[in-house]
């Protein structure tokens, strides 16, 4: 059995996938179940059962789950503009040390999502070293969340039993239900393909950067569960490793290969970023993926372009992985 929290949510539903395409079905699905859409991402995938994660979280403390072959850990709240750090640091901090402290007293396999958040901003040249990880400075409480738990891992020489990632701009399928947090793609696509022809995004207040040419490392989610299931499958591949394509583009980039595919005239309308995302806001992210390289994963990542034409595809289509 494997334990996947967040198994409902965007990647873990998508992990949970590419999992059932390896023929992998023995899996206790952990998540948070409410009143969003999120289940309809469970839906068609096989598992062997699914745990509320507060119910979940109770058994591990008294130690009523069956001893699982690995803990994939990618629940959360992933949110960063939530303004409660209570609960920040319940659902990202503490329930991740309990989960970690459980794998390493069964010497299982630990695999967690940590995140490019953790960064702040390119000062450090996003660089997944853990020698580095002191030197981090968040921007937002959700980034401060997960580099608490990067920091304690570091801090009591865990990081030869645990496995994190740090994901960059991730979209692709199954990110319907997170409102707000949607990648642009997902939000952009009914007016960039409707009669309103249009895409809008984020003016800049930074000088360094022109409107719309604010820089991302965008990756597929295809590319995204791919690389975990690798370290999945390698689990002596401890420590921390970023999860980007290497490469940033601008948002521009993103709106041109959605018209491309909507097969109309590019129209960009630049809007103000709202009043408290200003301060949080990062205008530039680039994955330094040497570490990953070095671990042994090679293959290469899908081209923006070609990433966005797919997507497209299940934006059409309304459906899912």
């Amino acid at each position: 059995m494997i334990v996947l929290t967040g198994g409902a949510g965007f990647i873990g539903s998508c992990f949970l996938w590419k999992l059932n395409q390896e023929g992998i079905k023995d899996i206790l699905v952990v998540d948070h179940l409410d009143n969003s859409k999120k289940w309809k991402n469970l839906v068609g995938k096989s598992f062997y059962d699914y745990i509320q994660k507060t119910d979940f979280f109770n058994a591990v403390i008294s130690r009523q789950v069956p001893k699982p072959q690995a803990i994939v850990h990618l629940g959360a709240c992933s949110s960063t503009i939530f303004p409660d750090a209570n609960h920040y640091i319940k659902n990202n901090y503490e329930y991740s040390k309990v989960l970690s402290l459980w794998a390493f007293e069964l010497r299982i396999p630990f695999i967690y999502a940590s995140s490019a958040a953790t960064y702040g901003n390119e000062k450090y040249d996003y660089d997944d070293d853990t020698s580095k990880i002191r030197n981090l400075s968040p921007l937002s409480m959700y980034g401060f969340s997960k580099h608490m738990f990067d920091l304690w891992l570091l801090n009591n020489n865990y990081f030869s039993k645990a496995t994190g990632v740090k994901f960059f701009n991730v979209f692709g399928p199954n990110e319907y239900h997170k409102g707000g947090m949607r990648s642009i793609i997902c939000k952009s696509y009914d007016d960039a393909f409707g009669k309103k022809g249009l895409i809008r995004l984020f003016k800049s207040y930074d000088e360094n950067y022109t409107d719309g040419r604010q820089r991302r490392d965008f990756i597929y989610v295809k590319d995204v569960v791919d690389v975990m299931y690798f370290l999945f499958k390698n689990p002596s591949k401890t420590g921390i490793f970023n999860l980007g394509t290497g490469k940033s583009r601008t948002w521009n980039d993103i709106a041109k290969s959605i018209f491309a595919v909507a097969g109309k005239k590019e129209k960009i309308e630049y809007i103000e970023m709202p009043d408290y995302l200003k301060s949080k806001y990062q205008y530039f992210t680039q994955a330094k993926i040497d570490s990953l390289r070095n671990a042994g994963y090679t293959k290469s990542f899908t081209e923006l372009e070609d990433s966005v034409k797919d997507y497209c595809y299940y934006l059409k289509n309304k459906s899912y992985l």
